[in-house]
């Protein structure tokens, strides 16, 4: 052990996705907070980039071209998949299920070849009384057509309405929070 205490460990580097698209947004907030804590010395070996789903065009097959083409700012958001070694989704929970913003950007992802195929994942979620979990048994259900392999332990569900104050301008605000957002 000795000899490789000098070593380096490999950097994990996690795509962030949130399924909200509107600024002040609690899920964008959630990744924010896991981005402080990655860079700030709580949590070691991890890199996580924030990837913005909002300038994906929705899905359309017409804008494919020959020999699996994309348009611009989809081979861009792909390029960004394949590179990262897991996934970190942060899904509202609309009509007991994903938003439309983060389906288009798993379809556009999906589309071949597959991005996704053979990632690990992890879901946070922020929301009313079940904190946004119907939206992660769903998402699970799209990782297994798409080969994710979501983490099943710990879960992630943040009651955001309820008191305490869950957070302020910097993202995820009580110390509990953060701890449980560090564990995954």
């Amino acid at each position: 052990m000795a000899a490789v205490a000098g070593a380096s460990s490999p950097v994990i580097n996690v795509a962030a996705l949130s399924g909200s698209l509107r600024k002040g947004s609690y899920h964008t907030g959630l990744i924010r907070s896991a981005i402080e804590l990655s860079r700030g010395g709580a949590i070691q070996g991890i890199n996580i980039e924030y990837i913005d789903i909002s300038p994906l065009p929705f899905l359309n097959t017409d804008l494919e071209e020959q020999g699996n083409k994309y348009p611009p700012e989809v081979e861009a958001f792909r390029h960004k998949i394949l590179q990262a070694d897991s996934i970190l989704f942060a899904s509202p929970e609309y009509n007991y299920s994903v938003t439309a913003p983060l389906k288009n950007a798993i379809d556009w992802a999906s589309r071949p070849p597959n991005v996704w195929a053979g990632k690990p994942a992890a879901i946070i979620s922020a929301g009313g009384d079940f904190g946004g979990g119907r939206s992660h048994y769903h998402l699970r259900q799209i990782g297994v057509y798409i080969d994710l392999h979501f983490i099943n332990k710990p879960e992630f569900f943040l009651k955001a309405f309820q008191p305490p104050l869950k957070f302020n301008s910097d993202g995820i605000h009580p110390a509990t929070s953060r701890q449980k957002l560090k564990q995954i």
